[in-house]
């Protein structure tokens, strides 16, 4: 039997102009202003420790890692949108890969670079930090054009499933964990030797973000998802507990959440399909399959 390809999308209307859809166009925009925010943010702040108090102003700092945070709610959202009413385009996919280095590769290497690496570094080897902030931001963008691509040729690793680390969970984990160094050492003049944790850590998300590791990409959760009772009324109390006690547990919840994504890519070919369906909640994208 002769197999015919998959039809393409749809790209233009009747008339011939190109489709732009206003609601997930409008999030991936809100995605793309957090990051030029957070980097207006990072550039403004003055890290110099007070003449009289000896603390530093981490309060710009603060606000740059608040906006990165935010871009990545802006960035759960807006494919999910654009799949709900069925406006999936390639517009849309172009768009939010050109927010998303901006939000998540520039402004979680330039952030690294001027909180750690532009002040410990000697005068002598100020290139070396640039050297490993642009590496995290090449990888990234290595790997936001290789998931466009596999999308556009309709291959595995733009769908259920993302290959390598997605660049926004990398930018929330860098994020997450510098708002909980500065939180430990807000009275100090630095970030004292926890600080070198982040050049590693950025190191380390470049090598993930190109790596060939799978990582769910939850794309069946949405409005329309299923769940069990238990479920629905653990994430309740747990949405209940970030509301009430978010300045105590937010600094740690975020930087845990983001490490266990990551480090479930390791783990999840070695665990059963049944666990997988059970965490992932594949259960309706299987039975629509």
């Amino acid at each position: 039997m002769e197999k015919h390809p998959p039809a393409k999308h749809q790209e233009t209307d009747e008339s011939g102009r190109l489709k732009i859809y206003f609601l997930p166009n409008l999030l991936t925009a809100g995605n793309l202003f957090c990051g030029f925010v957070a980097l207006t943010k990072i550039v403004e702040a003055n890290l110099t420790p007070d003449a009289i108090t000896g603390t530093v102003n981490w309060m710009p700092i603060k606000m740059a890692l608040g906006f990165i945070l935010l871009a990545c709610i802006f960035d759960l959202f807006d494919g999910r949108v654009a799949r709900m009413g069925g406006h999936d385009s390639p517009f849309g996919r172009e768009f939010d890969s050109l927010a998303d280095l901006i939000s998540f590769g520039a402004a979680p290497a330039f952030l690294v670079h001027r909180v750690v690496l532009h002040d410990v570094l000697p005068d002598d080897y100020v290139a070396i930090g640039w050297f490993i902030a642009s590496i995290y931001l090449i990888c990234g963008a290595f790997r936001l054009a290789r998931f466009n691509c596999l999308a556009a040729m309709n291959l595995p690793g733009a769908g259920k499933d993302f290959l390598g680390f997605p660049i926004p969970s990398a930018a929330g984990l860098v994020a997450s964990l510098t708002l909980f160094i500065i939180k430990l050492n807000e009275k100090e003049k630095n970030l004292g030797h926890w600080g070198w944790l982040l050049p590693g850590v950025l190191i380390f998300l470049s090598a993930m973000m190109v790596s060939e590791v799978k990582y769910p990409s939850f794309k069946s959760l949405g409005l329309r998802s299923s769940t069990t009772f238990l479920k629905v009324l653990i994430a309740a109390l747990f949405v209940g507990c970030l509301l009430i006690l978010w300045d105590k547990i937010l600094y740690y919840v975020l930087p845990l959440f983001f490490t266990l994504y990551l480090l479930y890519g390791f783990v999840r070919p070695h665990i059963s399909r049944a666990w997988r369906r059970e965490i992932e909640d594949e259960e309706d994208q299987e039975a629509a399959g």
